[in-house]
């Protein structure tokens, strides 16, 4: 089956599921092709790839750069992700939409530029793979405090979450500089 392009509750965002060759030794896929990927309406450029490795229970996010896009899938383990609309003036600002991204479901989101972005891991030994539409600046890094009671995501968490301080410590949505 060609690879699959999903809508989401936002026009511009896009879960994608490539195609997959699986046996009895495991499985193939290409995470990604410029070609064919443009053929489904992705058109970024994505200038770096980063990778994460997280424990069970880590929440990441909600993070930003208004300039880059994302595209990111779990190459290891189970992960609940959250898109979160913080474009000033848009219909949906303040929206937001989670999914389960997995390696056996191979799902892949396509994030554009002025969402927020995070994710909670729901097994442990978690590998993230993004691909960044713009090159990491520090002084573009913003964060919006993953429990923000306007944004109300609600995060299947078992406890409490494994938090970095910078998340910790991170804005409400209503004080960041919009």
């Amino acid at each position: 089956m060609p690879i699959q392009r999903l809508a989401t509750d936002f026009a511009d965002a896009a879960i994608f599921i490539p195609e997959v060759f699986e046996d009895e030794r495991g499985f193939f896929k290409e995470t990604y092709s410029t070609a064919k990927y443009r053929a489904l309406g992705l058109t970024d450029e994505f200038v770096q790839d980063s990778v994460s490795f997280s424990n069970k229970n880590v929440l990441r996010g909600l993070h930003f750069d208004r300039r880059m896009s994302k595209f990111v899938q779990v190459l290891r383990g189970t992960i609940f992700d959250v898109i979160a609309d913080i474009r000033p003036g848009s219909l949906t600002f303040g929206h937001w939409q989670g999914f389960e991204l997995s390696e056996s479901s191979h799902r892949q989101l396509y994030i554009p530029p002025g969402f927020a972005h995070g994710f909670l891991t729901l097994t442990g030994d978690v590998i993230f793979s993004y691909k960044h539409g713009a090159l990491y600046d520090p002084q573009f890094d913003g964060a919006v405090r993953w429990n923000d009671p306007t944004l109300a995501v609600t995060w299947p968490l078992t406890g409490e979450p494994r938090l970095s301080a910078k998340d910790r410590g991170a804005p409400l949505l209503g004080e960041i500089n919009r």
